[in-house]
């Protein structure tokens, strides 16, 4: 075993009292945060010595210590002991007094309480916390959650998301109020097909379509950019060709796995999804998807537009959207996995088979509700709430205001129902 691999599983052992444990496997995994910066993670499986084989289904047994720890920070990430069964003698918490847990997570993770996590949901001997600055939410939110059995004993510890230093916070006074986006909120309502899987119907809703809009209202940011934590080569371009391509495109299994060595980890070396795509990368991408449709949907020339690409697991994935798009909640898509080499086509994943579901719905009565009705009856219920976006642009979490709402309205009926 590599020398500090060794040394990290020993850390990893008297941390956490594992003295009635062995190491069953570990291996080190790696991924890019938002920062665009490589963290490589040691993942480890500890069994309780009592355990001497796998269960027939391959589960891990009752009590295991799953541990995920961060190889160059030496901070958890993760512990999960199975069924909620510790055999460990390290971290305990006899009196369960949550200022005594806030000070231990302070201390674990380095940071603030109130200035970059809160308090989200306290239940009998587990707590949850959510990502902020300086008591402000952040989106996408990250989380730290905790939990005890009766004894006292660590059964789960997690910790997700960025949780920024201050030096990449834009810091502003929040000033935007409801009636100063007021136009924006009316552009925002959109008609769509609301599913009712119990019924198999489909409604006539007037809802808000969630977006993020910049303190200073310089700019606006839709939900589906900050809903994941990757930055993204905005592309927009629709694809059109005159003459398809007759022959059958053959998928290539994709292999995510990676193996990753610990010269890599302790060095923590750039990981290729890092690196950004060239312009000469986005033109040979842009021909080798105009390609695959003209081969696998050879009559819809015009049909898509290539929205965004983006590197993950080793691959360039393009995402493309339908140009014309039904009024339902769920819109056609096709992400396009491309040889980060060769770049050209693997496979694709093509969500159409998911939306037929909704071909078997009826829908409901015709709309009579015009969209200003519909605004009249939700204004008062509308939500803007401060938020911290991080904006790749900028390479800073910038204030925004979250502007959404639990609820819409029927617009066959006028009746404003809870669609969260």
């Amino acid at each position: 075993m590599e020398r500090r691999i060794k040394e990290l599983i020993d850390f990893t052992e008297t941390k956490l009292g594992l003295d009635n444990y062995y190491l069953e496997s570990h291996k080190l995994y790696r991924h890019v945060n938002i920062f665009n910066e490589a963290i490589y993670t040691l993942s480890m499986e500890w069994f309780p010595d009592h355990v001497t084989e796998l269960e027939d289904d391959n589960t891990n047994p009752e009590g295991t210590a799953v541990i995920d720890i961060d190889v160059n920070s030496r901070k958890l990430e993760s512990v999960i002991f199975v069924g909620g069964t510790s055999y460990a003698n390290g971290i305990t918490c006899c009196e369960f007094d949550r200022n005594d847990i806030i000070k231990w997570i302070e201390q674990e993770t380095e940071l603030t309480y109130e200035k970059q996590f809160q308090l989200h949901k306290e239940e009998e001997r587990e707590f949850q916390f959510k990502e902020c600055i300086d008591g402000v939410a952040v989106s996408s939110s990250g989380s730290i959650e905790i939990r005890f059995d009766q004894e006292g004993k660590l059964t789960k510890f997690s910790v997700h998301g960025q949780f920024p230093p201050k030096e990449i916070v834009k810091e502003e006074t929040y000033t935007l109020s409801l009636e100063m986006v007021d136009q924006v909120a009316k552009n925002q309502l959109q008609l769509i097909e609301f599913p009712s899987y119990e019924k198999k119907l489909l409604f006539p809703v007037y809802v808000m379509e969630e977006i993020y809009i910049a303190n200073d209202q310089t700019s606006i940011i839709p939900y589906e950019f900050i809903a994941d934590v990757r930055s993204y080569l905005e592309v927009g371009e629709t694809i059109n060709w005159d003459e398809p391509i007759n022959k059958p495109f053959e998928r290539i299994e994709i292999d995510w796995t990676e193996d990753v060595i610990a010269e890599q980890a302790f060095s923590s070396e750039p990981s290729p999804d890092s690196f950004p795509i060239l312009k000469e990368e986005q033109e040979e991408c842009l021909v080798a998807v105009k390609d695959f449709l003209r081969q696998e949907y050879p009559n819809d020339s015009g049909n898509w537009n290539l929205k965004t690409l983006h590197r993950e697991k080793g691959y360039i994935h393009a995402i493309l959207r339908a140009n014309i798009q039904d009024d339902r909640v769920f819109q056609r898509k096709l992400s396009i996995i491309i040889d980060a080499h060769s770049l050209q086509v693997l496979n694709y994943i093509d969500n159409q088979l998911m939306l037929k579901i909704f071909d078997q719905f009826e829908a409901t009565d015709e709309v009579t509700v015009t969209k200003e009705e519909a605004y009249e009856k939700l204004k008062e219920l509308f939500e803007l709430t401060p938020y911290y976006v991080y904006d790749f642009d900028q390479k800073q979490y910038v204030l925004c205001g979250k502007l959404d709402c639990p609820y819409g309205v029927n617009a066959s009926s006028g009746e404003v129902i809870d669609i969260r």
